[in-house]
This record gives structure tokens, C-alpha cells and sequence, in this order.
């Protein structure tokens, strides 16, 4: 890969995710709906799930939180549950919960210059990263971007 060619991969995430950044309004959460856009083999599925849940369990404590998440039904929000669980996290779907302080997660999985896009969003933090598909699962390649909330439900 080229200096030229990383430099304008990199360009193209900060304005992809500075725009879904923008959009990040809709519903009572403030995050953006849970979305795939890309076909996935459920080993890129996989691959993809555990690499952003292990990232994501370095901001928010592994298996201390409560994730309130709305899966789309495709492949990723299928592993995405398994990764979770794994990592000793309590999932709540759709049931109302009394008492209990839930994290809520919503995901965008979107293909970008030949590479697939993946955004967790949280009321405290973003994480995106941009993964290579093989025919055994996904790789990374990108770093890890990740944009910390300030304000109301963040800490």
C-alpha cells in the first residue's frame, strides 16, 4: 500500500465518520439505528464481532455493564450477541429493565473502498475500524478510532 493510497483510506474514515458522527440524533438513545450493509460469511462475521467487542470491553470494563442492543438480525448482529455474551456481558433486547443501568450499543457495518466499515456506537464512545475480507474471516486495516462522549449519559 501506497503512502498516498493509506493517506487518503485515512482521509476517507475521519470524513465518513465525522458525517455519521452528525447523524448521531435518532431516538431517545442519541445513536444512530443498528445497521449492516455489506454481506458477511459468518467467519468475517466472526472475525469482525471479536475483534470490536475486545476493543470495546478496553473502554467500558469487560462483563461490568449491562448492553442494550437492538440486532438487525444479519449474520454480524447474530455474532455480535455470541461475542458479547462471551465476554460476560448481560444483553437486553427489547425488555424493559427497572433499576438496572444499561450501555446501549447500535453498529453500522458499511463497505468503504473495497474494505467493510465497522462503527459501535455508545453514549459514551465511538469505535471505528476498517477490516480487509479473506475467504477464512476479516483482518484489520486500520487502527482503532475512538471518539469519547462528554456530557449528558457519558462519564
Amino acid at each position: 500500500m501506497t503512502m498516498l493510497s493509506l493517506f487518503g483510506r485515512l482521509a476517507a474514515i475521519a470524513v465518513l465518520s465525522a458525517t455519521l458522527a452528525a447523524c448521531q440524533t435518532l431516538g431517545g438513545t442519541g445513536l444512530v439505528a443498528s445497521t449492516v450493509t455489506t454481506a458477511l460469511s459468518p467467519e468475517a462475521a466472526n472475525a469482525i464481532a471479536g475483534d470490536m467487542v475486545g476493543r470495546l470491553a478496553e473502554q467500558a470494563g469487560p462483563g461490568q455493564t449491562t448492553i442494550a442492543l437492538t440486532s438487525d438480525g444479519s449474520v454480524f448482529g447474530q455474532a455480535l450477541e455470541a461475542s458479547l455474551r462471551g465476554w460476560g456481558y448481560a444483553i437486553v433486547t427489547d425488555q424493559q429493565t427497572n433499576g438496572t443501568e444499561m450501555l446501549p450499543l447500535a453498529y453500522v457495518v458499511d463497505e468503504l473502498e473495497g474494505s467493510v466499515l465497522v462503527r459501535f456506537s455508545t453514549t459514551k464512545v465511538d469505535l471505528t475500524r476498517m477490516y480487509k475480507l479473506s475467504t477464512t474471516g476479516a483482518e484489520p486495516v486500520s487502527p482503532l478510532s475512538i471518539m469519547t462522549r462528554s456530557g449528558e449519559g457519558a462519564s
